[in-house]
């Protein structure tokens, strides 16, 4: 058993135990319990109070680890108070050692109970010294059985809890049944039977005469539920329970298994697996940290294509926001499509670009999603540099792509960008999940299921728990995905993210240098055996279609694609220049032939706006295609040798004719080819989506400092002893409460006291109207101000004299 907390009497209340703190201590809980300092409390007791609230103390109650909980748990059914060893046996069982095979798992309780305690006196959760530890009230009503909620443990009623209420003649009966004397009242007839349900010996010769079937029934109860129901007649051996009352009625129909009798048929034990170590999260395999490093790499260049694509894919025509806000499900299917992946990969990528603040909606009246002005410098940064912003970004995010798809507690599905997808407890979840792979050797990955049932015992609170179990399994597969791990080991630019480093210096000498060249194939396909220098991209990426993705891409030529590039403005020569110059093997003939062949016949055929018209100077291309039915909803009709007008808008007679299988241009007012390069649309500056904080924030140093000597302060004004009043006096003497006198007298005091040196004790209203007691020595009073030494803020303040209500000398030994 540990040592006495503190020296001479207990504390009396939770306050008096907070005072006793030193600030070192009373900075912790702060810390800790964070939810506490909104507003500061004005003094100690205030504290106190705020502490043993209902939210507050569910807060920290979600905050234990199993066997803080279980220790938690195990006072709310015990004796309030409870000595030290009660709480040890209900942990470890009443058996001996040695007499049983719980004696390995009992020392380990022994040895785990006294820093689980600490961490519940840490929290604010127990008071009291080792001969009497009290739970706080608010903790006792959350953890405790009642009528309508068994405990956690499983126990249920005291035998004095479910017997109240009950008529003294049904006590006295039950008290005869179960072989002890009659009594006066029913308050002895209780206490005799609780001494007997406690006393191992007599229960154990009061159990061997029930009957064979009565055990069973007891078999069923004993770990809970502690109820069960039961008919207007009951068997034999039901009814020989509840004639002694090892079962209590609890309603007509139900029936409750003593508190007690649970204990001792548990062998004294609150839970049937108590857990006071960690699981263990070993390493389930052990790969060579530079094969780690190499597999994180190519996933991160992965991952940096991918966001590069999804976001340029979105510039020119970028998906419109719903109504309730977020993504349409066919928004996000095409949007897979385009990236060639799933629609739940889609949308992590999609979060992961407006986490890192490269997607947002562009707030117009047709509201879309666009990139931002972000994207243009983050796309010209090297690799490492742009992977470290995204990996940045996912860490602390609080928005969980994962649960896309779902629906919400009101029926409605959770949408892609959507307003419910934030889940506070993710950025705890994912730090955590990473340290606990940085605790491997390097190169080594967890065991998921071992992972997860860590997590469980850190955090064992029932609907808290499974979330963040769901949260840790989506961290290892987006952490992979990212490249934050690497075949499930942690990579040397994970563990730079995670001790808050700069990654980019690791992960730069892990990726391949962009390359400046491609290997063009003769069957129209380009080969880039690597990431490409960004010029080259660009103009590749218009100039053919990707075909397949890896460590090295697959271009394909197409006619569409040279089409496409010739309406962006190049010419045939400029291709042609283009490819010999980038290709390390020969331009193949039948490239050449397809970028020749779409060029002669690109910009034939020119449209122009009158509504529209088709101008050509070979009359009998225009004669055929006035010949040709398929132009029938085109309304062609000949205005000239060389020029046929149409009923169709521009655009749509561009796309008719292609339709049709000609390469027409577009044609500006003054006749020249108009390059059909779409504008990419950017977003108004947009800073990334602040994560949703899982509660009030942890407070800095400065903070804490400052709000612990506040309620000091405000704890030495609330708790001086003042001098007893005089008869006369009209000061308020109630402890707590403001000082009521009179303004003359306030004014005679203050000025007494500046004159002989002494500190007196005022109350005070600001101008915000908030109330304050302090202590002051006063020095100088005039001009309807009081200047002196403020003990309770430590240093030289003024206060108003029309603001302080009242004033009292303090007693000659409080200074």
């Amino acid at each position: 058993m540990p040592e006495a907390s503190t020296a001479g009497s207990a504390p009396r209340s939770l306050a008096e135990a907070l005072r006793a703190r030193d600030d070192a201590a009373l900075a912790a809980l702060l810390r800790a319990r964070p939810d506490l300092l909104s507003p500061v409390p004005g003094d100690v007791t205030q504290l106190a109070t705020r502490a043993g609230t209902r939210a507050s103390v569910v807060r920290a109650l979600e905050h234990l680890d199993r066997f803080s909980l279980q220790s938690a748990e195990a006072l709310a059914v015990a004796p309030d108070p409870c000595p030290y060893e009660v709480l040890e046996s209900l942990l470890t069982g009443t058996a001996p050692a040695g007499e049983d095979d719980r004696a390995p798992a009992a020392d380990a309780v022994r040895a785990a109970l006294p820093g689980a305690l600490r961490t519940l006196r840490d929290q604010a959760l127990v008071w009291g010294g080792e001969d009497s530890l009290r739970l706080v009230r608010t903790a006792r009503e959350l953890l405790a059985p009642s009528a309508s909620r068994p405990s956690p443990t499983g126990l249920g009623p005291t035998v004095a809890e479910a017997t109240a209420g009950m008529s003294p003649g049904r006590v006295q009966e039950i008290v005869l049944a179960a072989g002890l004397p009659a009594t006066h009242d029913p308050v002895s007839a209780v206490s005799a039977l609780t001494s007997l349900f406690t006393d191992g010996e007599r229960m154990s010769a009061l159990l061997d005469e029930a009957p064979a079937e009565a055990h069973q029934v007891l078999g069923r109860l004993v770990w809970g539920p502690p109820y069960g129901e039961v008919t207007a007649q009951p068997t034999p051996p039901v009814r020989w329970l509840r004639d002694r009352g090892l079962l209590l009625p609890a309603s007509t129909r139900t029936v409750v298994l003593p508190r007690e009798v649970a204990l001792h048929l548990r062998g004294g034990l609150a839970h049937r697996t108590v857990e006071p170590v960690a699981p263990p999260v070993p390493a389930a395999r052990e790969h060579r940290p530079q094969l780690v490093d190499a597999n994180a790499a190519g996933q991160a260049l992965a991952a940096l294509s991918t966001v590069e694509e999804l976001v340029k894919y979105w510039e020119h025509t970028g998906p419109a926001v719903l109504r309730a806000g977020g993504l349409a499900v066919r928004d996000l299917k095409r949007t897979a499509a385009a990236l060639d992946t799933t629609e739940s990969l889609t949308a992590f990528w999609i979060e992961l670009a407006y986490a890192a603040g490269l997607l947002a909606s562009d707030g117009e009246a047709d509201e879309r999603y666009a990139p931002t002005p972000a994207f243009d410098s983050w796309v010209e940064l090297p690799p490492a540099e742009r992977w470290s912003a995204l990996a940045a970004a996912w860490l602390p995010a609080t928005r969980t792509a994962a649960l896309a798809g779902e629906q919400d507690a009101k029926g409605r599905t959770l949408s892609v960008l959507g307003p419910d997808l934030d889940r506070s407890a993710a950025p705890e979840v994912r730090r955590r999940v990473l340290e606990l792979l940085a605790a491997l050797p390097e190169g080594g990955s967890a065991d998921p299921d071992a992972l997860l049932a860590r997590l469980a015992w850190e955090r064992p609170v029932r609907g808290t728990s499974e979330l963040r179990a769901r949260l840790a399994h989506w961290t290892l597969t987006e952490a992979e995905l990212l490249g934050v791990t690497g075949r499930g080991a942690l990579s040397a630019p994970g563990r730079a993210l995670l001790a808050h480093e700069d990654p980019a210096p690791l992960l730069a000498p892990l990726l391949p240098e962009p390359v400046d060249h491609v290997l063009l194939q003769a069957d129209l396909t380009a080969v880039a055996p690597g990431p490409l220098r960004r010029p080259l991209g660009d103009v590749l990426a218009v100039l053919a279609d990707v075909e397949s993705k890896g460590g090295a891409t697959v271009y394909r030529f197409t006619p569409g694609s040279v089409r496409r590039a010739l309406d962006a403005g190049r010419t045939a020569s400029d291709l042609h220049a283009f490819l010999a110059e980038h290709s390390r093997t020969p331009v193949p003939q039948p490239l050449t032939y397809l970028i020749d062949d779409v060029a002669r016949r690109h910009g034939h055929l020119r449209v122009g706006a009158a509504s529209s018209y088709v101008r050509c100077d070979d009359d009998a291309v225009l004669g055929e295609l006035l010949a040709d039915k398929r132009s029938a909803g085109l309304g062609l009709r000949r205005l000239a040798p060389t020029v046929l007008a149409a009923q169709a808008e521009p655009g749509a007679l561009l796309d008719g004719l292609r339709a049709m299988g000609y390469a027409p241009a577009a044609e500006s007012r003054t006749g020249d080819v108009l390059v059909a390069r779409a504008d990419a649309h950017r977003t108004p500056r947009r800073a990334a989506p602040v994560p949703v904080p899982d509660g009030p924030p942890v407070p800095d140093r400065t903070l804490l400092s400052a709000a612990v000597r506040a309620i000091r302060a405000g704890d030495l004004a609330a708790t001086a002893v003042r001098k007893e009043p005089a008869p006369s006096a009209t000061a308020s003497a109630v402890p707590g409460e403001l000082p009521r006198t009179s303004a003359a007298e306030t004014l005679a005091t203050v000025q007494a006291a500046a004159l002989t040196g002494t500190a007196v004790w005022i109350g005070y209203v600001n101008a915000d109207g908030a109330a304050s007691q302090r202590v002051i020595a006063p020095v100088r009073v005039e001009g309807g101000f009081v200047t002196g030494y403020d003990h309770t803020a430590d240093e030289v303040r003024t206060y108003a004299l029309h603001r302080v209500t009242g004033v009292a000398e303090l007693a000659d030994d409080q200074l």
